[in-house]
């Protein structure tokens, strides 16, 4: 009798975070893997910073595929990589490692879904855009609109944080956060952790722009208080999910070649809620 012949086991992705929370990217990844017919597993890893260069050696010795990168990992990362590709450093982030070979490569995609959630109710091209923070979205956030051909400035809590990504990422003008009422914008951005509590809001109300289009980098709740004040403004308002989705899209893409459906990984988003 002969015996049965070995299968390939599964290709291993997975996302890396600290604390890890709820993470939806799970979700996603797996209803497109599902939908594309590609036997592949993801996971989520709760990696503290101190054990971040371990990680990436397990990951290596592991042989995963594919790792999505989140918070607070997105520019230490950076060093630990084979390689980094010029999009990704011109950013200062990385938030997705694709295996290439025995190479472990960087890249970001944030820029890409934060792109393609706000062409949802606007073109970039040409309007005056507001960030709000400094972390590694904002970077991503800059970076886009820079790409896009749109007008930013950066306010942030910390200046010197807002005045050195004005100067990496071409932005026009920073300051404080307290400084959005001076700033007529077509767009306001926001990629700061303030609102994950469904009562507070980086900004005042009063500093809304009635026809402009608001977007919160925060997912959870899916109508922050920023949001409910763009929208009593007359603003039009974009959650975070559009951005989650379309970076996630965008990096099964760069692993595999093929392109999940955005309708499938938004529901997946929305069922893993």
């Amino acid at each position: 009798m002969n015996a049965p012949r070995p299968t390939e086991p599964a290709a291993l992705c997975g996302v890396i975070l600290h604390p890890a929370g709820h993470t939806r990217s799970p979700a996603m990844h797996t209803a497109a893997f599902a939908a594309l017919g590609i036997d592949a597993t993801y996971l989520p890893f709760d990696v503290a910073p101190h054990d971040l260069a371990a990680a990436i050696d397990g990951a290596r010795a592991l042989g995963l595929r594919q790792l999505a990168v989140s918070i607070p990992h997105k520019e230490t990362i950076m060093a630990l990589l084979d390689e980094v590709d010029a999009t990704a450093r011109a950013i200062g982030a990385v938030n997705t490692v694709t295996r290439d070979g025995d190479r472990l490569v960087g890249s970001n995609t944030d820029w890409i879904g934060l792109t393609r959630a706000i062409e949802r109710e606007t073109p970039l091209d040409g309007k005056r855009a507001v960030v709000l923070g400094a972390g590694g979205t904002a970077r991503a956030a800059l970076f886009a609109l820079r790409e896009a051909g749109a007008r930013a400035i950066v306010l942030n809590r910390t200046v010197e944080r807002a005045e050195v990504l004005a100067r990496e990422l071409g932005a026009a003008d920073a300051g404080p956060l307290s400084a959005l009422a001076d700033h007529d914008h077509d767009i306001l951005i926001h990629t700061t952790s303030v609102g994950l509590r469904a009562d507070e809001s980086p900004v005042d109300a009063a500093a809304l722009r009635p026809g402009s289009v608001v977007f919160d980098a925060v997912y959870d709740p899916p109508e922050t208080r920023l949001l409910r004040d763009a929208s009593a403004t007359g603003a039009r308002t974009i959650g975070g999910k559009w951005m989650l989705v379309h970076q996630a899209i965008e990096q099964v893409h760069r692993w595999t070649g093929r392109t999940p459906d955005a309708d499938l990984m938004a529901d997946a988003f929305d069922s893993a809620g």
